[in-house]
């Protein structure tokens, strides 16, 4: 089985960040470089957790043409392309729908991260990028045109996220980080909301109870 470590690496990342509650059934999707010429995506429409190494595909980044893998490679195989091709120092990229970032895509609007710590991962802003269907090369031409060298997630408007990495580590902290960093700024422009509309009080609340139980 050609690149059967890597391919591995894919199973095990996938499981890794279905038990964390970043990916969960079937949604989201990650890519892994192989070399220069090769990446290792997980296939389309399978659970993660029943997922094998077989099952994983190795894709050409040139022209996402499949080269082995029993299944057809993601169909957000031509975001993560975009990515990994414009990034040449980036090696695994990570898509999700993880909860508080995702929520946060809803809101359209970038998210400014204030911690010094969290800006070594992510860099000084996580760009919004807008809405296009699932799938489709409308979408993975939106990422390729908000790309920067300096950040290292985006968010995608109603849709998820975008986190990427040097390694598959720094990438799982990249996921890590922007889910924490989403939650301190809803926190945030709740509070804000709260002191300007105290008509509101209760039911912002009730949202913070909500919030509260999230770590």
């Amino acid at each position: 089985m050609l690149a059967s470590n890597q391919r591995q690496r894919v199973v095990d990342l996938c499981v890794d960040l279905s038990q964390r509650g970043f990916l969960a059934g079937t949604g989201g999707n990650v890519a892994l470089r192989i070399d220069a010429e090769l990446i290792a995506v997980t296939p389309s429409a399978i659970d993660y957790l029943s997922m094998t190494a077989a099952d994983v595909c190795v894709v050409r980044l040139s022209d996402l043409e499949k080269v082995d893998g029993q299944r057809d490679p993601s169909v957000e195989t031509g975001l993560h392309a975009q990515l990994l091709r414009q990034r040449p120092e980036v090696n695994c990229s990570i898509h999700t729908h993880q909860p508080i970032a995702s929520a946060c895509t809803l809101l359209g609007k970038p998210l400014h991260v204030t911690e010094a710590k969290a800006r070594q991962r992510l860099g000084r802003r996580v760009p919004m990028i807008g809405y296009m269907p699932s799938g489709t090369g409308l979408l993975a031409g939106m990422v390729k045109r908000a790309i920067r060298s300096d950040s290292n997630a985006y968010l995608m408007r109603n849709h998820g996220v975008l986190c990427c990495g040097d390694s598959i580590e720094s990438a799982i902290e990249a996921v890590e980080t922007l889910e924490s960093q989403a939650l301190a700024w809803l926190r945030k422009g709740m509070s804000t909301h709260a002191h300007n509309h105290p008509e509101q009080a209760d039911t912002l609340q009730r949202v913070r109870a909500v919030l509260g139980g999230i770590s």
